[in-house]
């Protein structure tokens, strides 16, 4: 047995080699000789593996253990033109790692453990179309990082902690068309940094913390079609001139806090025809919000709290398409809110607590040729109809509860009021009709006075106009107008202010001089605090005068006390002269 155990292995001994992989196609990877790729995807692999074919297109490493890549690493491949090192722990690439891969059109290295790129990584790569570095951990983009890269397309650099991008950073990248940045600590955009991107076209801006859209951040990209804003919890308002200089063609700001339409910030979109405002806490659409987007064929507004869609609300869109209101609060959505509803052909209003009146009827109408995208809007009342599809409704229900009948003011009598100035004043108008109408006033000065008013003037539930603190500018006639789908119904009052008598002036003016002399109390605080500044002012002036006799004490011995006196005798005429040579003689002093 033993000599036959000794024969056996003499002979696999003898036997030759098993021949190599073909096409040298390294052992733990796939090769595929059509198509000149090589997938070496989920084999652990540590280091790029030995053994790939020169002739390799196209290099699958994603899914392995990689830690780093350095130059010499992928040397011989210089007919690479795709590279996937996805979801490895790479966590360094040297300098000139891939110059020697001049035909690589795309590279992915999403998914790894990146923190800094440092210069001349993508040293060479003139023809790199694709660079994926999302879901790494980069916390800066250094200046000149890409300056390689001039034919580059489409950059990913999303997922990444990056809490700044410095103003050079995107220097280079003559060519990009496409940008993503999302779920990063970014706080703010520098538009000098994006003023790199010449030919940019589409910029994706996603779950960023950011509070505030700067005036003519995006000044610098004339070329920019598509602007994507979302999951910005911080952001309250896109200011006015924050998408100036801009000619988009779609434009998305979903799930941000902003509760009204930009409408300032859409004037100048003329070539806008997309545009996504769901998910926003917006209640009401107010007249005239997208009056020059007059080429504008969809609009979504779905998600969010909107409850009031006002008449003309749509004015100017005379090209839309498609109009998505689904999972509101609209009770109702009037024909009157379109500026025609002849170009509409997709509507999508399900979600929505509607009201099946008279003020859907061209919903109604519609019903049978009107695309709801395969989600059929449900009435919510009346009670007979709840639950109920609009498309399926027969033609009965159309006469029995989509009629409208117009409002009617139930008390007409004249109301003629005359009140004292500082008065408040109320004038009753109710309506009746179905669906139940607004109320409207008109004052005087031509100006509408809703229930939405802020001022002295308001509109109370019920129709009623109250007036506070009423003034002698304020007589006049007022106009109540009652409206709804079916019609108007007017009504006139009359109000009559008088000046507030002169004694009541005089006493008002005593009482509010009182009143001003009680808001300013005198405390113990107070009386210490006036008696410290008289002390300090006095002091200050003693000081001030001891000062000034110091410096004039001083000054006084600093004058000369000696002088020179110059003297002659004075010359006296006639016999006296020579008699009086003996006697005290006569002279003249003179102080120099």
């Amino acid at each position: 047995m033993t000599c036959w155990l000794c024969v056996l292995s003499l002979q696999l001994l003898l036997l030759p080699a098993a021949p190599p992989p073909a096409g040298g196609c390294p052992a733990r990877c796939e090769c595929t000789a059509p198509t000149r790729t090589v997938a070496c995807a989920r084999r652990r692999l540590t280091a790029v593996p030995e053994g790939i074919p020169a002739e390799t297109r196209l290099l699958e490493l994603s899914r392995n253990r990689l830690r780093c890549l350095n130059p010499g690493d992928l040397a011989a491949l210089p007919l690479l033109e795709e590279l996937d090192l996805s979801e490895n722990v790479i966590a360094h690439v040297e300098p000139g790692a891939f110059a020697n891969l001049p035909r690589l059109r795309v590279l992915r290295l999403r998914g790894n453990l990146l923190k800094l790129i440092p210069p001349g990584v993508f040293t060479r790569l003139d023809n790199l179309t694709l660079l994926d570095l999302s879901e790494n951990k980069l916390v800066i983009l250094l200046d000149y990082t890409f300056q390689d890269l001039r034919s580059l397309r489409r950059l990913e650099v999303g997922d990444n902690d990056l809490v700044f991008i410095s103003r050079r950073a995107f220097a280079g990248l003559l060519a990009l068309e496409e940008l993503t940045l999302e779920r990063c600590n970014l706080t703010a955009l520098s538009g000098e940094s994006l003023g790199y991107l010449r030919g940019l076209s589409a910029l994706r801006l996603r779950h960023l913390a950011i509070a505030a859209l700067e005036d003519q951040n995006f000044r610098r990209l004339p070329g920019l079609l598509h602007l994507e804003i979302d999951n910005w919890p911080l952001l309250e308002e896109v200011a006015p001139g924050s998408l100036q200089g801009l000619n988009l063609t779609s434009l998305s700001v979903t799930h941000t806090n902003i509760t009204a339409v930009p409408a300032a910030a859409l004037r100048h979109q003329a070539h806008l025809t997309c545009l996504n405002l769901s998910h926003n806490p917006i209640s009401t659409v107010p007249r005239g919000s997208f009056r020059d987007l007059i080429r504008l064929r969809e609009l979504h507004l779905a998600g969010a709290l909107l409850a009031v869609v006002e008449p003309q609300a749509f004015l100017g869109l005379r090209q839309i398409r498609l109009l998505n209101l689904s999972n509101n609060l609209l009770s109702t959505l009037e024909e009157s809110t379109f500026h025609s509803v002849n170009t509409l052909e997709t509507l999508r209003v399900d979600g929505n607590p509607l009201a099946c009146d008279c003020r859907l009827l061209w919903i109604v109408q519609r019903r049978k040729t009107l695309n709801f995208d395969g989600r059929l809007p449900v009435c919510a009342t009346p009670a007979e109809v709840r639950g109920d599809a609009l498309r399926n409704l027969p033609d009965s229900a159309l006469f029995e509860y989509f009629v409208c009948r117009k409002p009617k003011i139930r008390e007409r009598r004249l109301q003629q009021v005359t009140a004292t100035a500082g008065e408040d004043v109320r004038f009753q108008c109710r309506a009746e009709g179905e669906p139940a109408p607004t109320v409207a006033w008109v004052t005087p000065q031509h100006s509408a006075v809703t229930s939405a008013s802020t001022g002295r003037a308001r509109v109370l539930p019920g129709g009623t106009l109250e007036i506070l603190d009423a003034r002698p500018q304020d007589s006049g006639t007022y106009t109540c107008v009652a409206s709804n789908a079916g019609g108007n119904d007017t009504y006139f009052a009359t109000l009559t202010v008088q000046p507030e008598p002169a004694a009541n002036r005089t006493l008002g003016e005593g009482r509010n001089e009182t009143l001003a002399a009680a808001r300013f109390p005198l405390d113990l605080t107070t009386i210490l605090v006036s008696t410290a500044m008289g002390c300090i002012t006095f002091l200050g002036v003693v000081l001030f005068c001891f000062l000034l006799l110091f410096v004039w004490s001083r000054g006084r011995g600093q004058h000369k006390n000696n002088f020179s006196v110059e003297y002659s005798f004075r010359k006296v005429d006639g016999p006296a002269a020579g008699a009086g040579q003996g006697s005290s003689r006569k002279f003249n002093m003179k102080m120099i």
